[in-house]
């Protein structure tokens, strides 16, 4: 499950990389509006992304735990 975010990080990373020269970050119109929510919503990716990444480990040791615990049943 780690392995799809950190490739969904290098995605919007090439993204980036290939998007940023070609947008027009100055000007008027459309164009200028358009370059601006693109690159919004790429960083609302990017922090969706990382978070999952940096948070999602405690949630997989609570999970190897529970299932490392061995229940015991008792008859008397």
């Amino acid at each position: 499950m780690r392995n799809r975010y950190i490739l969904a990080l290098l995605c919007c990373g090439v993204l980036l990389y290939f998007a940023l020269p070609r947008l027009s970050l100055k000007g008027n119109g459309m164009e200028l509006y358009f370059s601006w929510f693109w690159l919004a919503f790429l960083l609302m990716a990017i922090a969706g992304n990382l978070y999952a990444v940096l948070y999602s480990p405690k949630k997989q040791k609570k999970m190897l735990q529970k299932q490392s615990v061995k229940k015991v049943r008792v008859y008397e």
